[in-house]
C-alpha cells in the first residue's frame, strides 16, 4: 500500500508543478522584470567584475549580490551552449539554480533565524547571507562548489587570476574556499560537477578562426547536472542538521521534505530552463513557515501552494516508511531515457484530468 500512495503523492507534486498544470491553474503568468532573481541587474556579469586583491579574484560567497553573480557568471560563460534551446540564453538548464537562490533571497530564507545577528534583514544588512541559516548553508553547495567544479573544467578559458571565496565569520570548516580544497574534503561532489560542464565543452569544436558546436542530447545533460545536483543535497543534509533548529518546526520540516522531493524530480530529468522554473516557482511558498501553519489549511497560500506541501510531506513520510524503497523503485523506472519519456507523457496527461490513472502506473 505504502509504495502506490507515495507514488500517487509523488505524481500529485509533479503534476502541480508541471507547465501544463499551471497554465491551466496560474492566471499570474510571470513576465518582465520578475522572470529574473530578484537584482539580478545588480550582480556581477562575469568573473572580472568581481573585486581583484593580490592578483585574486575575491568572492564573498555570504553576500546575496557576489552569489548571485556567480551564478551569473556560470550562465553567461554557458550560454553558447544552449543557444539552440531558446532565444536570450533562456534554453539554459543552469537557471534553476540562480531562481532557487533568488527565491529564497526573496521569502526571507538566507537570513540568520537564530536572532543573534540583523544578518538578512532590510533594519540590517539584507544582503547578507547568514551561515546560521540552513538554506543558505544548502545553497552554498549548489553555487560554489558548481562554480569551482565549473573554473576547473576549463568554462572560464585560462583566468588571469586564482579565485578566492572568502569564509563566513564562523563555522568555517563546513565549507571549502578553493578548486584544491573543494576536491581534498569532497572529490566526489567535485568529480560531478566537473563532469557536467566537461560534457557541455565537449561539444565545442574550436577551428582556425570560430569555433562550431555539435548538438547534444539535453536529456544527457540534465541527466549529469542532476546527479551533481542531489550528490550536493546528500553532502550538506547532515552537515547542516543543527541549522534546522533556528526555524519554525513547519519551515524545517518543509526543507527536509523539500530536499527529498529533488532526488524524485531529478530523476525525470526535470528541466530547469528558465520559463519552466518560473513557472515551476509559483507553486512553491512565498514566506517562511510558522508555527500555526497547518496543512492544508494555509490561508495565505493558494490551493496549489498548500497542496505541494501537503504532498511533499506525504511522499517523504512514504519514503521513509519503505526504508526508501519508494525512491529506488521511481529510479528504476527513470532509468531509462524510454521511461523518463513515458513518464513525462503521463505526466502530461494527468495534468488535465488531474486525476492518477492506475493503468498509466502499471504502465510505467
Amino acid at each position: 500500500m505504502w509504495p502506490l500512495f507515495g507514488i500517487h503523492a509523488l505524481l500529485v507534486v509533479i503534476v502541480t508543478l508541471s507547465p501544463g498544470a499551471a497554465a491551466a491553474q496560474s492566471e499570474n503568468d510571470v513576465t518582465g522584470e520578475d522572470v529574473y532573481p530578484p537584482l539580478w541587474d545588480l550582480a556581477p556579469e562575469n568573473l572580472l567584475d568581481f573585486p581583484v586583491k593580490d592578483n585574486k579574484i575575491v568572492i564573498s560567497a555570504w553576500n546575496y549580490r557576489d552569489r548571485l553573480g556567480v551564478y551569473k557568471s556560470l550562465l553567461n560563460a554557458s550560454a553558447k551552449y544552449f543557444a539552440a534551446f531558446g532565444p536570450q540564453n533562456s534554453g539554459n538548464i543552469l537557471w534553476g539554480l540562480p531562481l532557487q537562490h533568488g527565491w529564497q533571497f526573496h521569502t526571507g530564507r538566507l537570513a540568520d533565524h537564530s536572532g543573534g545577528t540583523s544578518c538578512g534583514y532590510e533594519n540590517g544588512e539584507l544582503l547578507c547571507q547568514s551561515v546560521r541559516s540552513w538554506w543558505s548553508c544548502m545553497n552554498y553547495y549548489l553555487a560554489i562548489i558548481p562554480f569551482l567544479g565549473a573554473v576547473e573544467a576549463g568554462l572560464f578559458g585560462q583566468l588571469p587570476y586564482e579565485i578566492e571565496i572568502l569564509p563566513p565569520e564562523e563555522q568555517k570548516d563546513d565549507f571549502c574556499y578553493s578548486v584544491k580544497d573543494c576536491w581534498t574534503r569532497m572529490p566526489e561532489l567535485m568529480d560531478d560537477w566537473k563532469a557536467f560542464f566537461e560534457y557541455l565543452l565537449s561539444t565545442e569544436h574550436k577551428g582556425v578562426s570560430s569555433a562550431s558546436f555539435s548538438s547534444f542530447k539535453l536529456d544527457d545533460a540534465l541527466g549529469l547536472m542532476w546527479k551533481a545536483h542531489v550528490t550536493s543535497i546528500a553532502y550538506g543534509l547532515p552537515k547542516f542538521q543543527d541549522r534546522l533548529k533556528y526555524l519554525f518546526h513547519p519551515e524545517a520540516t518543509f526543507g527536509e521534505d523539500w530536499a527529498n522531493g529533488v532526488d524524485f524530480i531529478a530523476a525525470t530529468h526535470f528541466s530547469t530552463d528558465l520559463p519552466t522554473t518560473n513557472t515551476f516557482q509559483a507553486f512553491l511558498p512565498q514566506r517562511m513557515l510558522v508555527e500555526g501553519d497547518v496543512l492544508p489549511f494555509i490561508s495565505d497560500f493558494s490551493p496549489e501552494q498548500n497542496k505541494v506541501l501537503v504532498s511533499l510531506r506525504a511522499l517523504h513520510e512514504a519514503n521513509e516508511l519503505t526504508g526508501g524503497l519508494l525512491l529506488k523503485l521511481w529510479k528504476k523506472a527513470m532509468s531509462t531515457e524510454a521511461g523518463r519519456k513515458m513518464g513525462r507523457k503521463l505526466l502530461e496527461n494527468l495534468t488535465s484530468s488531474q486525476k492518477l490513472k492506475l493503468l498509466d502506473l502499471v504502465e510505467i
